[in-house]
């Protein structure tokens, strides 16, 4: 029974191509893990809408992976999903090991020299119960500048390098002086998991003293961490991954190939 359930596949969705970071670094982690990712393409962008209908869609893609895969564990590839349905997830699913990913502030406040730290990231992420919580628990710790990135996913998600660049730079900008001296912003927190994959252009306009934070690393360690307690990892070496999309498949083939 042990052997069959570990051989099950882990669920990592997200509303498009972003959360192919988070799997990036699961796999790393996870080499002999079976993994089912889907892209909900068809109902992209979350970040811009609002919290029910983001529910509705969190709920849609567990019971697809629940019901159609018989996964064995979940991992909410997405900050505005997380933050919305992360806690209904949990507890309509109690049998399930469920992994979101959330910005990394308690992080950057740590790594930070300066204490000030922007934050980039969706809309619906930042006007979130969840997120005000984490953030009000840091406050003492540094000063949090943040910026709702309307479009910047969407752009990542479309392959539009050139719109990527501009937003990346209007609004790296618009959070303030970047560096390593005092009241500058010394640490960037990238806080949807599309935005990885714009980094080089984040740090073009942020400069080279700026540290750029992501939660893939994170959310794998967790991963493991829940799959070893519940004594569901995978013995094999080599695992393997399915890529699924509600909407076209093509995008996410092509960020595949050049992300994965």
């Amino acid at each position: 029974m042990r052997a069959t359930l570990a051989a099950r596949p882990i669920g990592v969705f997200d509303s498009g191509v972003g959360g192919l970071s988070i799997l990036k670094a699961l796999r790393a982690e996870l080499p002999g893990e079976n993994f089912i990712y889907l892209a909900d393409s068809a109902f992209a962008p979350y970040g811009e809408r609002d919290e029910g209908y983001v529910i509705e869609r969190a709920r849609a893609n567990a019971r697809q992976f629940v019901v159609g895969h018989r996964i064995k564990a979940l991992v909410v590839a997405c900050n505005t999903a997380t933050a919305a349905a992360i806690h209904l997830l949990r507890a309509e699913n109690p049998q399930l090991p469920i992994v979101g990913v959330e910005p990394a502030l308690s992080p950057a406040a740590a790594a930070s020299r300066t204490g000030q730290i922007g934050v980039l990231a969706t809309r619906g992420t930042l006007a979130s119960a969840k997120f005000g919580a984490l953030q009000a628990s840091l406050q003492s710790r540094a000063r949090f500048v943040l910026m709702a990135c309307d479009g910047l996913a969407e752009a990542i998600e479309n392959d539009d390098t050139g719109k990527t660049e501009a937003l990346c730079e209007q609004f790296v900008r618009a959070l303030g002086p970047m560096g390593s001296q005092e009241g500058q912003i010394d640490t960037l927190v990238l806080g949807c998991t599309h935005y990885p994959f714009a980094s080089r252009h984040i740090e073009a306009a942020a400069g080279s003293t700026v540290t750029l934070l992501e939660t893939g690393e994170p959310v794998s360690r967790q991963t493991r961490r829940l799959l070893d307690a519940s004594d569901r990892l995978n013995a094999q070496t080599q695992g393997k991954v399915q890529l699924l999309a509600t909407g076209s498949d093509a995008g996410l083939l092509a960020a595949a190939r050049r992300w994965l």
